[in-house]
């Protein structure tokens, strides 16, 4: 069909990396999507409960719906993996949020798309545009329109370029020739579930995000539970870990620089980023996928790196968090100087006690004298640090 030629040309033409066209409809996976949803893999994010009939067929979305176009653009740039990064004094922010949210220019891609597409048609249409912002299963049509297979870790895995990927799709009641999905290569490697150190894929293709480091630090909006903040390291906004491990990422392609971090974005400096006040937290993250978590939830990260650094020269500036308007910044500088300084932190533990109200920053407290009680029969009398 001429149409469909003509409509992959221009989507490469307007930047995008990779373009295929899947069959509007039910596939197994959205299935899965009802199972993985009913075993509360989605954690706190109540929204992915809802529309989920709408998930599970685009018909639903776009009445009528007979093609779904998935674009890609390829957002790796010639930068260090976390992996080789190797600092503990040195925060990780996800490769995907380095630059200007990707939210503005690819709807403007996919917007021109749409436009191209009621040029060419031959009959009128009707078609919508998503960029991860509705009740699409993206990965699921990513797939299915050949743009990759879905990888152990869940991501869309393209074998030349890898899987650094942001997708859109166009959804339309035009009849269009279909891509064939691609084999899945993952074969025997478990390098993604290996390496991930809060033990979040359950199983291949199975990711829960109550241990998912991604949701953790950005969807949570609430205390990272005190079992899983050793396991979220250094990373103090998403983490790149199971892609950067990935055999099929080792010679990704990249992107334009447009993707480049912003300077400081790039292992930054957890001492520059724990005295932010509101305003100068929202003049540095001005446009950037960062504001997502708001100050209290990217400070309340940082100290969790801070914490896991085992730095001392943090301690100044995890003391002055202490005092912090936000309560979720409090308790968690509670556990940071935990981490850092042991028993010689109970003395300030002990002042704060005494003039703070809220109930989860003296639990915080409680909880980390009790563990001064916990370790004392096994230390000889000596209060060590733990790893709590």
């Amino acid at each position: 069909m001429a149409i469909t030629k003509l409509l992959k040309n221009k989507a490469l033409d307007i930047g995008f990396d990779l373009v295929g066209i899947s069959p509007a409809g039910e596939f197994p996976e959205n299935q899965y999507y009802k199972e993985w949803i009913s075993n509360g893999y989605h954690a706190g994010m109540g929204y992915m409960e809802k529309n989920q009939e709408r998930r599970k067929d685009v018909r639903k979305v776009v009445s009528g719906a007979k093609s779904v176009i998935s674009c890609a653009v390829n957002y790796n740039t010639d930068m260090p993996y976390s992996t080789q990064l190797n600092d503990k004094n040195r925060g990780w922010i996800s490769r995907y949020a380095w630059a200007d949210d990707y939210h503005y220019r690819i709807k403007d891609m996919i917007g021109e798309l749409g436009k191209y597409l009621e040029e060419v048609s031959e009959s009128e249409l009707n078609y919508r545009a998503y960029v991860d912002t509705g009740p699409v299963l993206e990965r699921v049509y990513a797939k299915y329109a050949g743009i990759g297979w879905t990888g152990k870790n869940t991501c869309i895995i393209n074998q030349e370029i890898g899987s650094w990927l942001f997708l859109s799709e166009l959804i339309t009641d035009i009849e269009l020739d279909y891509d064939s999905p691609v084999a899945d290569r993952c074969g025997n490697c478990t390098m993604c579930i290996d390496a991930c150190p809060t033990d979040a894929i359950r199983e291949p293709y199975i990711l829960d995000s109550n241990r998912c480091i991604s949701y953790l630090t950005i969807e949570n909006k609430g205390e990272i539970p005190p079992e899983k903040r050793e396991g979220v390291e250094n990373n103090i906004f998403g983490c790149d870990i199971c892609q950067d491990v990935c055999p099929w990422n080792r010679k990704a392609g990249t992107g334009d620089s447009d993707f480049l971090p912003r300077p400081g974005f790039f292992a930054p400096n957890p001492g520059e980023l724990v005295v932010l006040d509101q305003e100068q937290f929202s003049k540095l993250f001005s446009k950037s996928p960062v504001k997502r978590a708001k100050r209290r939830g990217l400070l309340r990260n940082v100290l969790v790196a801070m914490g896991n650094s085992g730095n001392r020269d943090y301690i100044g500036n995890v003391s002055q968090c202490l005092y912090d308007e936000e309560p979720l910044v409090r308790s968690h500088a509670v556990w940071a100087l935990w981490k850092l300084e042991g028993i010689e932190c109970f003395d300030k533990l002990s002042e704060i006690l005494s003039t703070e109200t809220d109930s989860a920053v003296l639990n915080e407290i409680k909880r980390i004298f009790n563990l001064k009680q916990e370790n004392k029969g096994s230390t000889n009398g000596k209060i060590e640090k733990t790893d709590n």
